[in-house]
């Protein structure tokens, strides 16, 4: 299959461009920059040049593809305006790839979070939140899947609070670059709440799995570990950097504060049932470990 992707170069695009290419598929990747277009031919997929927010660009893309993958998201979103930006722009663009995709029968998958359900870990059952500071985003996602109905193969793969990879990336790394930055390995609350994970790599495997087969309208859980407590987390990051770990105010953490403060397990049963996905990789708490002083 020949491949269109956005953010081949992120955490998590970086694995599914490898997993693609070792699998036997061909890869075209938006570049946003000369150093993203050299990153991935050198890993031997070709780079199509062009921004997000460039939508004939985007429609050029998936027209020449047998299957779209879109990871981008904007990388300011420090701010509920940046990130209100960066939802609205992620939104126009998926819109733009499954008109391009109508009637076709190719499939698209697309990325979003695990729900939060009171009380349990999240299925693949449990419906986005729509509102809340990303919802907007959830809307973005339903709207494609709805697009199953119109001759598109569209999917969504929804992943935990942390992708990681030797120990940086998703709210654990946020929390890292926290620590770094303010002297203190801080946490949100009383530190029980817990926030899914998945090591990138095998994050990689389930959006292949997701592109080669999953049927149309469907969503899917990218979880190996159901929920680590932030505070357990804080924990490892302190003792690696040499920080007190301490509880600091939501607030500390910007626009992403009530969602960290926020009891978030998820599990993916049915993923691994339905699809045969199983992570190998190590876990987020063994992967903490690979944190540098």
């Amino acid at each position: 299959m020949h491949v269109f992707i956005t953010g081949g170069t992120g955490t998590i695009g970086s694995a599914v461009v490898a997993e693609l290419l070792g699998n036997g598929h061909t890869v075209l990747a938006l570049a946003r920059s000369d150093h993203s277009a050299q990153a991935l031919e050198s890993a031997g997929a070709k780079a199509l040049r062009g921004d997000l927010s460039d939508l004939d660009v985007l429609r050029s893309g998936a027209a020449q593809a047998d299957g779209v993958i879109s990871l981008a998201f904007g990388r300011d979103y420090n701010s509920p305006d940046a990130l209100a930006h960066a939802i609205a722009e992620e939104g126009a663009a998926l819109a733009a790839l499954g008109q391009e995709l109508l009637g076709s029968d190719r499939p698209i998958v697309t990325v979003s979070g695990t729900p939060w359900v009171p009380g349990r870990p999240a299925t693949e059952a449990d419906p986005l939140p729509t509102d809340g500071p990303v919802g907007g985003r959830s809307r973005s996602v339903t709207a494609l899947l709805d697009l199953a109905s119109r001759g598109v193969r569209s999917t969504a793969v929804r992943m935990p609070r942390t992708v990681h990879n030797e120990g940086r990336g998703g709210f654990a790394g946020l929390l890292v670059d926290a620590a770094r930055r303010t002297g203190v390995a801080g946490y949100p609350g009383d530190g029980a709440q817990r926030w899914p994970a998945v090591h990138a790599l095998d994050a990689a495997v389930l959006f292949r799995l997701v592109l080669e087969s999953a049927p149309a309208g469907t969503a899917w859980h990218a979880v190996a570990d159901e929920g680590d407590a932030v505070r357990d987390i804080a924990t490892v990051i302190g003792r690696r950097l040499n920080l007190p770990v301490e509880e600091v105010p939501q607030e500390n953490f910007g626009p992403f504060g009530p969602i960290f403060a926020m009891d978030q397990p998820a599990s993916s049963a049915h993923t691994r049932k339905a699809l045969g996905w199983q992570p190998t990789h190590p876990s987020l708490m063994e992967d903490l470990e690979n944190i540098q002083p």
